[in-house]
């Protein structure tokens, strides 16, 4: 194992971006309009790339970041492709030097983050994962939530530039930890949109207006942000749009919950009810709707 040299933020004067999708780009932006370092781009999607331009983000190619950035940034849709673009031939591993920094902010599996970081600590490179979390909205506003799976040195560098699109940063512990937070993030929002989904089809089947229903809940101890974001805005009108948070993104985050509570020995039930029931709208084609669209399948009653 090669020792990486010590923190200095002095050394940062290059910011590396990987993925401005949905998230990434505003992320991405707020990086180059607040941090005044030379920021660089990638993505396999143009018109992303265009719009930072316009605030001095480089586009470049992923060698160019590795060379280049002193510190990393990766907003990817799966940590599979997480693992594609660190340790592929030429990725980031290969390609990278001692003392630079990447940091994961996609959702990525726990034993997926455990095995980076101590690939990238075996070359003397650090890495940490801070997986965010709330809406596109707070993406854009820059009031995203962050927790950070990091040792508390490479925290204390990295917190000044997380908050840079974050404004609740916090270290959940070693490396992975920012991942188990994110993971039971969603799995305890997505179970309590279950329950709202059901509750809406049993009330209005039973002649309660969803409105109704769901105003009183939020008035009663059912409240929850769940209820007020999911549920007042997608479940009750039943929208769900595309280009939103989908239902396929929602089920590879299950997935790592269910797999993470099998690992440590948790037989999680309800997270395992839930994959059954993203994979139902799935098959139903709602796969690529805004992922409260679960809902549909109970409204529809095609639910087995």
């Amino acid at each position: 194992m090669i020792s990486a040299p010590q923190l200095d933020p002095n050394t940062i004067q290059c910011i590396g971006f990987i993925g401005v999708g949905v998230m990434g780009e505003p992320m991405c932006r707020h990086l180059a309009t607040k941090s005044q370092f030379k920021v660089l781009a990638f993505d396999l999607d143009e018109p992303p790339l265009k719009r930072l331009a316009e605030f001095g983000v480089q586009s470049a190619s992923m060698a160019q970041i590795s060379k280049e950035a002193d510190l990393v940034f990766l907003s990817l849709p799966s940590g599979e492709i997480v693992s594609k673009v660190a340790l592929a031939p030429a990725g980031l591993l290969e390609a990278g030097r001692s003392g630079q920094i990447v940091v994961d902010l996609s959702t990525s599996p726990f034993d997926t983050t455990q095995k980076l970081a101590a690939a990238f600590a075996a070359k003397g490179m650090y890495f940490a994962d801070a997986p965010v979390m709330r809406t596109r909205a707070a993406a854009e506003a820059g009031t995203l939530a962050v927790p950070v799976g990091a040792a508390p040195e490479l925290f204390a560098l990295l917190e000044p530039y997380i908050q840079m699109f974050a404004t609740d940063v916090r270290l959940a512990g070693k490396a992975g930890s920012g991942q188990v937070v994110k993971i039971l993030n969603n799995m305890v929002v997505y179970e309590t949109v279950l329950a709202l989904s059901e509750a809406r089809a049993i009330g209005a089947r039973a002649g309660v207006d969803p409105e109704t229903l769901f105003a009183a809940l939020a008035a009663g101890s059912a409240d929850s942000f769940a209820l007020r974001n999911q549920g007042l805005k997608a479940i009750v009108p039943q929208e769900f749009p595309e280009r939103a948070f989908p239902v396929t993104y929602a089920r590879k985050d299950l997935s790592y919950a269910v797999a993470l509570a099998e690992q440590v020995g948790v037989n999680a039930t309800g997270a395992k009810n839930l994959v059954a029931c993203f994979d139902q709208a799935i098959a139903a084609g709602h796969g690529a709707k805004y992922a409260p669209a679960i809902s549909l399948i109970f409204e529809q009653g095609k639910l087995d």
